[in-house]
């Protein structure tokens, strides 16, 4: 199967809400060897201003992620997950994730461009609070490798 390239412009919605918990936090810090005390220590974390324990800024992955999901396992996609090489990923921002956060995040295929037997997927993420307030937005491209690559 090849990929439909009526992706682009696609958008899936924010699916099931992620609760930022601070031992999911102190796990990934201590996974990505994140050291920043308030990653682990609450007043630390409250010392720099934050209402509980802070997330490194890659924890947003795991919220992009679900929502990458969504792509990925749309029969309608075209993509073989077998086949996927991750090419690119980044973060913006626009606040810190912190203990307490509830996150959705809402999946738009923003390009889909052939290459030779495959394709390249750009995808971002809109990540907010599930009251609405932007939390990040993550960029990623996937190649898809075709058949024989």
């Amino acid at each position: 199967m090849s990929i439909n390239p009526d992706l682009q412009g696609r958008s899936y919605p924010a699916a099931e809400v992620y609760d930022v918990g601070r031992e999911k936090i102190r796990e990934f810090a201590q996974a990505v060897k994140a050291t920043n005390p308030a990653h682990f220590d609450v007043d630390a974390a409250k010392a720099l201003g934050h209402r509980d324990l802070v997330a490194p800024p890659t924890f947003a992955i795991i919220v992009a992620q679900r929502a990458d999901a969504q792509l990925v396992q749309d029969p309608e996609s075209g993509i073989d997950f077998s086949r996927v090489v991750h090419a690119d990923q980044r973060f913006t921002h626009h606040r810190a994730i912190v203990a307490g956060d509830r996150l959705v995040a809402e999946l738009h295929v923003d390009g889909v461009r052939a290459m030779g037997g495959g394709a390249m997927i750009t995808t971002r993420s809109e990540i907010s609070t599930e009251a609405g307030e932007k939390v990040a937005t993550t960029t990623s491209s996937i190649l898809v490798r075709g058949e024989g690559q």
